[in-house]
């Protein structure tokens, strides 16, 4: 069974129109970024209650916390982060989420054993919370790449893994290797797409990052967050400091994200899974 999440700040920042786009596209699970225009790891824990409280009401769950702990320099003063990163975790169990989605530094490719012990430190304050921290493959820090992804599951222990498939694309990884090293590993997906040729973002089946693959990989419950990235959004250079190159071009940033979902949701169907009335995808001919 296959559960679908997505990161609604792309629809908009207000939390409202997030939580009607959410429900207009059949989608119980967030990915939580941005809300109101606060990015989570600048949330006030007065802030996240009240925005748990209107997601819960709304019958959505936090499936994650969508943070960019680990976007910043490994050069930088740890015990400092640690604060952010211990206040990160305090939203998380305000707002319910299990996970929260971290990154593995930038400037870090000479640094391995420091990245290394600075995760070690955060998972081990994450499990003091009961939180999981999963690990995204984002270009540029430590772990982009396959291997050096494979390096950090065996020298974290309990550090838990998110596979980004045009991540992937665009740092020139095979993404059939990909899916095959990493797949076992993985706690959940993002979906995304872009053609490797052109660097552009396409919806989803579209591009080179193997998503009808990845779902025909599938053999387990699973979830996946939505993360169409077809238009800039309000908030974007906040969190990535990159250009966005897009194929396609849309009115407003909530068509591009319904164009997101559709696309994910036409993939699945082609794939042969099918939507149960909990809107919950199973593969067709499988019990439910």
């Amino acid at each position: 069974m296959i559960r679908l999440c997505a990161f609604a700040d792309e629809y908009s920042n207000d939390l409202g129109e997030q939580i009607y786009a959410l429900r207009e596209n059949g989608i119980g699970l967030i990915e939580l970024r941005n809300a109101d225009g606060v990015n989570v790891t600048d949330m006030t824990e007065e802030q996240a209650e009240e925005i748990g409280s209107r997601l819960k009401k709304a019958g959505i769950s936090v499936w994650s916390v969508g943070s960019a702990l680990g976007k910043t320099d490994a050069g930088c003063d740890f015990e400092q982060y640690l604060k952010t990163v211990k206040r990160v975790l305090k939203i998380a169990n305000i707002l319910g989420a299990e996970n929260i989605r971290i990154f593995s530094f930038f400037n870090a490719y000479d640094k391995r054993d420091r990245v290394i012990d600075m995760l070690r430190q955060m998972v081990g304050l994450a499990e003091s919370y009961n939180v999981k921290l999963c690990h995204e493959n984002e270009k540029e820090i430590y772990g982009d790449t396959v291997e050096r992804v494979l390096d950090l599951y065996r020298s974290v222990k309990g550090l838990h893994f998110v596979y980004d498939p045009a991540n992937f694309v665009q740092c020139y990884q095979n993404i059939g290797y990909a899916l095959e090293k990493l797949y076992g590993i993985t706690e959940y997906f993002h979906c995304k797409d872009v053609i490797s040729a052109t660097g552009e973002i396409v919806p989803a089946g579209e591009g080179d990052g193997g998503i009808a693959e990845l779902f025909n990989a599938i053999d387990r419950d699973a979830v996946i967050t939505v993360e169409p990235h077809l238009a800039v959004f309000e908030g974007y250079a906040s969190i990535d400091k990159t250009e966005m190159k897009n194929k396609y071009r849309f009115n407003s940033g909530k068509d591009a994200f319904n164009a997101g979902i559709s696309a994910v949701k036409a993939t699945l169907a082609g794939c042969g899974y099918i939507p149960d009335k909990s809107n919950n995808y199973h593969k067709r001919g499988h019990k439910q």
